[in-house]
């Protein structure tokens, strides 16, 4: 069984960063590819990063070179650096185990950027 718990999301001003962290229970947590999705209101759930079991990230085009994702196997963690925040990254972002299946997900940390 795999349980994800995100902490990190809160308030901030356009131009502004956060750092996002999900722990993950689970043995073989090295072994899972792992990802950050954010859900708008009124939106579908939609991909922001992932991070291999190798170190292979892959970002949506709306982040890149703003947002960064790693990971710490020992820690059984994941994070999300956010930076150059704008309102349209105000979303529920959600933590997320898999490939490969089955996949499990966070319950969701708030995000909002606005002045």
């Amino acid at each position: 069984q795999v349980q994800l718990v995100e902490s990190g999301g809160g308030l901030v001003q356009p131009g502004g960063s956060l750092r996002l962290s999900c722990v993950a229970s689970g043995s073989i947590f090295n072994l899972y590819t792992m990802g950050w999705y954010r859900q708008a209101p009124g939106k579908q759930r939609e991909l922001v990063a992932t991070i291999t079991s190798g170190g292979g990230t892959n970002y949506a085009d709306s982040v890149k070179g703003r947002f960064t994702i790693s990971r710490d196997n020992a820690k059984n963690t994941v994070y999300l650096q956010m930076n150059s925040l704008t309102p349209e990254d105000t979303a529920v972002y959600y933590c997320k185990k898999g490939p490969p299946r089955p996949y499990y997900w966070g319950q969701g940390t708030q995000v909002t950027v606005s002045s």
